[in-house]
């Protein structure tokens, strides 16, 4: 897939995982349509590669489609969708005191990563579906999703976090056999613990990050925001890979805690 000339939609792109993916399309000649809630860091982004911003909760219908429409209104094909949208939660089934893992907590944290994504997707995938063929193996898009490794291991208190991810590694191969006909193809990366700004910064929060990536087999250190855009742009631009969840985690397997 080239990248140069066609437009993109990231969503969660204002930060993090998200704003390294801007970049990286951008700076191969993509213009990024930023859909996120942080309107100011958006806005601010999408002014410095050239893009726009639209203001998107990914659980919203209307929303979603609002940026897929800013895409296609920018006068290029939508070739490229990645959703970097996401929450945290850590809870544990039943806690110590035997009190059961509030329901609507776990109910959100689904919303946003699980459909939030697969809003993201169907809305994409059916306006990228309207284009000309790019290649002449008939390809007209790439989506690229963003799981978790707690998706295939996840740890203690992540049961919603987990669902949620291992609910996006799910609809990988049946979202790239549905939309093969439209010859779009559908990719996962499945991080493991990258280095964002939710770890804050200071030397508490340097400690606190040697001691995350402290079982990371190779290289021992976190991953970075920018290994996260350069692995979803290889995935755009390689036009064989196709229904596949690719870890990014220095080879880490999660302990139970």
């Amino acid at each position: 897939m080239e990248l140069n000339g066609v437009a993109a939609l990231v969503s969660g792109g204002a930060s993090g995982l998200g704003e390294a993916t801007v970049k990286e399309l951008a700076s191969a000649g993509a213009t990024v349509v930023i859909a996120d809630l942080n309107a100011e860091r958006g806005e601010a982004l999408a002014k410095e590669v050239g893009g726009a911003f639209v203001s998107t909760d990914v659980s919203d219908e209307d929303q979603v489609q609002a940026a897929v429409q800013a895409a296609v209104d920018t006068g290029k094909p939508l070739r490229v969708a990645v959703s970097c949208a996401g929450i945290g939660w850590a809870t544990r089934t039943v806690n110590k005191e035997g009190i059961p893992h509030d329901l609507a907590s776990y109910k959100k944290v689904v919303e946003v990563n699980l459909i939030g994504t697969f809003n993201v997707l169907r809305l994409a995938s059916a306006a990228m579906s309207q284009t000309e063929p790019a290649t002449e193996d008939g390809e007209r898009g790439a989506i690229v999703n963003t799981a978790s490794v707690a998706g295939l291991e996840g740890q203690i208190g992540q049961i919603a976090y987990s669902s949620s991810k291992g609910g996006i590694i799910g609809m990988t191969v049946p979202a790239a056999r549905d939309l093969a006909a439209a010859g779009i193809r559908v990719n996962t990366i499945a991080p493991g613990i990258l280095d964002t700004p939710i770890y804050g910064q200071g030397p508490e929060s340097e400690e606190f990050k040697q001691r995350l990536a402290a079982p990371v087999p190779f290289p021992k250190r976190l991953g970075t925001p920018g290994e996260f855009g350069k692995l979803a742009r290889a995935l755009v631009e390689n036009g064989y890979i196709n229904a596949e969840t690719v870890r990014l985690d220095g080879g880490l397997r999660m302990p139970p805690k």
